[in-house]
């Protein structure tokens, strides 16, 4: 009964999107950056709350499991370019899981300093020793992609390509989880998929532990006050 009353609400924030005015053609354009396996609609709620504080908003989607990760960056930056060609250098991101990755590896492209802000969810950027549990297994790459199978902890996979990263980062994570299978294989506090530790990335500039799980941390309306607060001030407290 609670997750459809939480569901309706959520319909219900939605469809009074429109009661918001247009932001301003100068506005703030923030790229949103869903996870592995979802959709740009499992971003709505936080994309709402950014709407309404006057942020442009572009919701990026892309096939996260039938794409290796080199081609989702290129997918990355070619959305970049349609919508903010002019604001590349100053775009935010928000991003959820491995859509974190996605814009770490963008950005480490990129010849210049970024000089918009970058708030990540849930990100495993130490990797995910879920992934590592079942590397051996065929049935990986059918059920996360070809990108999902790069997000282990060991040496070959992707987290272990970037340095401490260059740009204004602030890293919400969650340490609840529901899933006793995935706790077990995770050392320490963990949201069901991705460790408090490994979701650390080395120069952040703020960190934030909540009481949150990996599949919904976005739809919390702490989460979202912190996100937010992050964009204006580049910090979360």
């Amino acid at each position: 009964m609670r997750r459809i009353v939480g569901t309706l609400l959520t319909v219900a924030m939605l469809g009074l999107a429109g009661c918001f005015p247009p932001p301003p053609e100068d506005a703030e354009p923030v790229v949103v950056v869903h996870g592995l396996g979802r959709t740009p609609a499992s971003m709505s709620v936080l994309e709402f709350r950014l709407e309404a504080e006057g942020y442009r908003v572009v919701s990026f989607g892309y096939p996260s499991r039938s794409e290796p990760m080199e081609g989702l960056v290129e997918l990355l930056a070619d959305e970049v370019l349609r919508c903010c060609a002019e604001q590349a250098e100053t775009v935010h991101f928000v991003t959820h899981s491995m859509g974190g990755i996605l814009v770490r590896a963008y950005l480490a492209e990129r010849p210049t300093a970024h000089r918009g802000r970058v708030v990540m969810l849930s990100p495993p950027a130490g990797g995910s020793e879920v992934i590592d549990a079942f590397s051996d297994s065929p049935l990986l790459r059918l059920v996360v992609g070809p990108a999902g199978v790069e997000l282990g902890t060991d040496s070959t996979g992707v987290a272990e390509r970037f340095g401490p990263v260059r740009f204004t980062l602030g890293v919400i994570t969650g340490d609840l989880s529901f899933n006793p299978v995935t706790s077990w294989i995770i050392p320490g506090p963990d949201d069901g998929k991705v460790s408090v530790d490994n979701a650390r990335v080395a120069g952040a500039a703020d960190f934030l532990v909540v009481s949150a799980t990996h599949t919904f941390i976005m739809n919390q309306a702490d989460v979202a006050e912190a996100t937010i607060r992050f964009l204006r001030e580049g910090r979360f407290r």
